[in-house]
């Protein structure tokens, strides 16, 4: 997981805020947030009574600033019920404002995306009328109603799908997902319905339906993963690496919960306990590698020698300098040529098994059942065998035949006396 030098560029410049145009009290334009700077265009529709700011809760922009974010020449235009008849001149308004847009790469496929508590049949035919708009992506359509398109459209159905209804029209461009622990407006960072993980999975959703048809914008997720690890791990630049990253990113190390959430966060854990607290001879060997279409998913080993204090893996043990061969599995979402955040997850109890710190046994602190074979009163008799391998673990991912698979399937508690 090393780039050649070549190929790295400084990126050490000023992240862009969202340059946002209000055209009117209803509409707004903004150009794209990746660093490539121009990308093809979306027309956001939302509902006028949103609150649409930023929230504290959740690091995740609203809709404006996410899909500029992801590289997109954005219009936003807010409608309410009583503004029916004018939908069709807002909509006009907003191509030729997004056709204005010199960071707007084309005019002649424009995604729509719509989060209205309901889309009409009237909604849909003024969208048609619109020979740019070539593909819809609803959040909330009419219960138990069935909205046809002569468009691609995908939904999101917030809540369980009933029974009486499909996954997939049959003879129609509409694919249905459903978010059974969502609630209308789940994807609105600001509104009491927010759901982060049904928010993620429908963006994601969204970005694959949506790419193809627009003709993208396509950027290499590899070499921006590269890059990130390029600066955090070989040049060691904080300012850097957080120049790969989005206005608001976050890291989440899940087995010792480290990391930051938010820039000033993360800056301070990267600058105070991450990149300069990794041992001189630290190595990512990459193992395996999944690229979606805002992810890369790494299995890979994290070698080191253990000399120091390693906060953010081992927080608070000394140095017992062990060398670890520990895997790794990293989840990395990338909005546009930035990342936006990075699931860190490996197994804790292979690493302390590794630098020494795990028994082979320990004590049961429960009474087992009778009839078992080691059956107590209280079990305090009793050890068990911990179900913990250690370089093993490492070997096995590298090469599966390199060891012998289910031999903890044999392991006994024993007796002490």
């Amino acid at each position: 997981m090393s780039l050649v030098l070549d190929t790295i560029t400084h990126t050490n410049t000023p992240l862009p805020g969202l340059d946002s145009d209000l055209t009117n009290s209803n509409l707004t334009v903004a150009a794209p947030l990746s660093r490539r700077g121009h990308g093809p265009s979306l027309l956001l529709l939302v509902d006028a009574d949103l609150d649409l700011r930023k929230h504290e809760k959740t690091p995740d922009p609203p809709p404006l600033h996410k899909w500029a974010e992801e590289g997109f020449a954005v219009a936003e235009l807010r409608v309410s019920k009583s503004e029916g008849g004018q939908i069709r001149n807002g909509l006009r308004l907003a191509l030729s404002e997004l056709a204005r847009l010199p960071s707007c790469d084309q005019v002649d496929k424009i995604g729509i995306i719509i989060y209205l508590p309901s889309v009409e049949h009237a909604l849909l035919e003024k969208i048609e009328e619109c020979s740019e708009i070539c593909a819809v992506v609803c959040y909330g359509v009419p219960p138990g109603g069935t909205v046809g398109s002569r468009m691609p459209l995908l939904s999101h159905m917030a809540g369980p799908k009933r029974a009486e209804e499909g996954g997939v029209i049959e003879g129609r461009n509409e694919k249905r997902h459903y978010y059974p622990g969502a609630k209308p407006f789940f994807a609105i960072p600001a509104h009491e319905n927010y759901h982060g993980p049904s928010a993620s999975v429908a963006h994601t959703r969204t970005l694959s339906f949506l790419k193809p048809l627009l003709g993208g914008p396509y950027f290499d997720l590899e070499q921006v993963w590269d890059e990130h690890t390029y600066w955090e791990f070989e040049a060691r630049s904080v300012d850097e690496t957080m120049a790969t990253m989005v206005e608001e990113p976050y890291v989440n190390h899940i087995p010792t919960l480290t990391g930051g959430i938010g820039r000033a966060a993360l800056t301070e854990f990267y600058r105070d306990h991450f990149i300069f607290s990794n041992p001189p001879d630290t190595e990512l060997k990459l193992i395996s590698r999944t690229v979606g279409i805002d992810r890369v998913v790494d299995e890979f080993l994290f070698e080191a020698t253990h000399d120091r204090i390693i906060d953010w893996l081992a927080p608070g043990i000394p140095a017992t300098g062990r060398f670890i061969s520990v895997p790794f599995t990293s989840v990395v979402n990338i909005r546009g040529d930035r990342l936006y955040h990075e699931h860190i997850s490996w197994d804790q109890a292979t690493l302390l098994r590794q630098l020494g710190l795990l028994p082979d046994y320990l004590p049961f602190p429960y009474p087992t059942l009778r009839g078992e074979a080691m059956a107590t009163e209280t079990g305090k008799d009793l050890e068990y065998r911990l179900p913990v391998a250690g370089m093993e673990t490492a070997r096995k991912l590298a090469n599966q035949s390199s060891v012998e698979s289910n031999v903890m399937l044999q392991y006994r508690c024993r007796r002490t006396n």
